[in-house]
């Protein structure tokens, strides 16, 4: 069964494009509608005053004092209101009863009875054209042919063909004027993406031509504050695998400078043991081959150490509380048959305060191991070594002493670098791979290697801070 293929993201420019562009069109073609609509209304309040003042001087100059309908019809202003609309005008005056009516008879009434004293707006259809009409409905005063009561209609119509026109002339211009806004507010839409991507085009030409080994920071002032923390995000993952290419480059620097000359002397012993006839000296050659090779394999171990301590992060699981007695007597157990050979004094002090510190257990245990390997190693037949546990104001010291040939000042400065060695008759300290070590592993913890010389010996203390937490990044 085949996967179905997966979308592949647009660019950046069309989803903007695609989003603005319709929503622009959309939103003016609705403010078009609704002018539309508006213009609409205006222009028919406007036409519908000037037909209410025909309908009133039409009202002003009826008269039923003479005991019928009479009227004297306004008619310059008539004519100047059909001037004005540039069409038919029809009138028509008549009784509610229909006894009397005047002008067009035929002009249509609306549907429903009329309100008194307000006109009233219509439209209909009348001699083959549509009409807007004005009804106006008033008591009489006297009322005709002895009624008590009794209304007059008043009503003014206009054809509609002019006030069409001038809407449909207005509609136009609105409709070329928003269609202008339409088409200039989407080219400054278009452009104003194209001028806003143009930044991260540069950015993506400038990483395109780069290097494969450059990994020097993004600088890109130009970018917008919100692609900022994604360049940002970039530089981080950039540095850090600068990081992470520098340790494996020192990594191989190291193997091949450490490894190397092991290898060439067990090569040469290898010829000598081959070509040797004398079994007492063929065996001495082994024997020399095994002790090179438990010397190779404690260094390519250390360098792994080395490697995998520097190279520590979150991945390695939290950090935790370490019992440091528990962990003191668990790296003496270890040990203890090297001590045994050399007839040597391992102790423990202070193991009974149950001093705890935070870090991650497997590194801590590296590090002493390497103290009390090279404490061991570099101690004399029948010597001791000690260790500490004690607590103190600035928080716990755990430290390693022994009874051996002891280290310089200079030595002491210089403790922690790799590949150095000691001056002659003085101890090299596992060719400057152990306390490199130690030393990586408490800068990971936030805490001091500390060496300081003793009488015999020297001691060499790992001291942690008190409530300082675990240090969320390596500072090496």
């Amino acid at each position: 069964m085949t996967r179905p293929a997966e979308r592949r993201p647009g660019s950046l420019r069309s989803l903007l494009l695609w989003i603005l562009v319709p929503a622009q069109i959309t939103v003016l073609s609705l403010a078009l509608w609704f002018s539309s609509s508006q213009l609409h209304q205006q222009v028919d309040l406007a036409y519908d005053r000037s037909l209410a003042g025909a309908l009133r001087a039409i009202d002003h100059n009826i008269s039923t004092a003479s005991g019928g309908l009479a009227v004297e019809l306004p008619y310059l202003m008539l004519e100047f209101f059909e001037l004005t609309a540039n069409d038919s005008v029809y009138y028509r005056i008549l009784t509610e009863d229909g006894l009397a009516d005047i002008g067009n008879q035929d002009l249509p009434l609306p549907d429903a009875r009329l309100p008194s004293n307000s006109p009233v707006f219509y439209d209909r259809d009348y001699l083959g054209a549509s009409i807007r009409i004005a009804a106006l409905a008033r008591p009489m005063a006297p009322p005709l042919y002895g009624q008590k009561t009794g209304r007059v209609i008043v009503m003014v119509g206009e054809d509609r063909s002019g006030r069409d026109q001038v809407i449909r002339d207005l509609m136009i211009r609105n409709i070329v004027r928003d269609l202008i806004e339409v088409l200039a507010s989407t080219g400054l839409i278009v452009v104003g993406v194209l001028i806003g991507l143009r930044p991260l085009t540069r950015l993506y030409r400038k990483l395109k031509g780069r290097a494969h080994d450059d990994l020097s920071p993004i600088s890109a002032p130009e970018l917008p504050r919100e692609v900022r923390p994604l360049v940002d995000a970039v530089n981080q993952h950039v540095a850090r695998h600068a990081r992470q290419a520098r340790r494996q480059r020192q990594f191989l620097d190291d193997a091949s400078h450490q490894l190397r000359t092991p290898l060439a002397v067990l090569h040469t012993q290898l010829d000598y043991a081959l070509r040797e006839s004398d079994p007492a000296e063929a065996r001495a050659a082994l024997l020399a081959m095994r002790g090179g090779l438990d010397q190779a394999q404690r260094t390519a171990a250390q360098m792994l150490a080395l490697a995998r301590a520097r190279d520590t992060d979150a991945r390695d699981g939290p950090p935790q509380t370490v019992a440091l007695t528990a962990l003191a007597q668990d790296v003496i157990r270890q040990l203890y048959s090297l001590a045994r050979q050399k007839r040597q004094t391992l102790a423990l002090e202070g193991g009974e305060l149950g001093i705890t510190v935070t870090g991650i257990e497997w590194l801590l245990r590296e590090a002493l191991v390497n103290l009390l390997d090279n404490a061991i190693k570099y101690t004399p037949e029948g010597g001791a070594v000690t260790l500490r546990i004690e607590r103190t104001p600035d928080g716990a010291i755990l430290s390693v002493r022994d009874t051996g040939p002891g280290m310089t000042e200079t030595d002491i400065r210089k403790a922690g670098r790799r590949f150095r060695r000691g001056q002659a008759g003085k101890r090299s300290h596992g060719a400057g791979l152990g306390l490199a070590i130690v030393h990586t592993i408490m800068q990971r913890h936030g805490g001091v290697l500390r060496i300081e010389p003793a009488d015999p010996g020297v001691q060499v203390s790992l001291v942690f801070p008190v409530d300082e937490g675990f240090p969320a990044k390596s500072s090496f």
